[in-house]
């Protein structure tokens, strides 16, 4: 089984998970966020000062690893889009370089053909 990339997934639209990657981006780099988990570290860190009883403190641990793994697969998300994105751009403006040039038949040219792999797309 394989699994498409964020970009490639649901074609032009993006899909509910796309939309709500995006949402939890913009808030997760927000001071808000930023405060959220500060509480939650100095809530963590309080429970070991106060001795709390084990289920209590692994309850604060496994918040913590929750919360962790959540931002890992947003990161990754979000990578990845821009990723595509990036790529896309760089296609487009190689593109339009080999249009601009093609009576110029120079290496670079040819080496920028076959980066691009334009005979394979048409």
């Amino acid at each position: 089984m394989t699994f498409k990339s964020p970009a490639h997934r649901g074609g032009p639209r993006r899909g509910r998970f796309e939309q709500l990657a995006e949402y939890a981006s913009n808030f997760t780099s927000s001071p808000v966020f930023f405060l959220l988990c500060l509480l939650l570290v100095g809530c963590f860190v309080a429970a070991h000062v106060a001795h709390l009883d084990l289920a209590q403190l692994l309850a604060a641990g496994e918040s913590m690893t929750a919360v962790t793994l959540l931002l890992l697969a947003l990161l990754k998300n979000s990578e990845m889009r821009a990723e595509h994105a990036i790529q896309r751009k760089l296609d487009a403006i190689a593109r339009a370089l080999v249009e601009m040039n093609k009576d110029d038949r120079s290496s670079a040219f040819e080496d920028l053909r076959r980066s691009i792999r334009m005979e394979e797309e048409t």
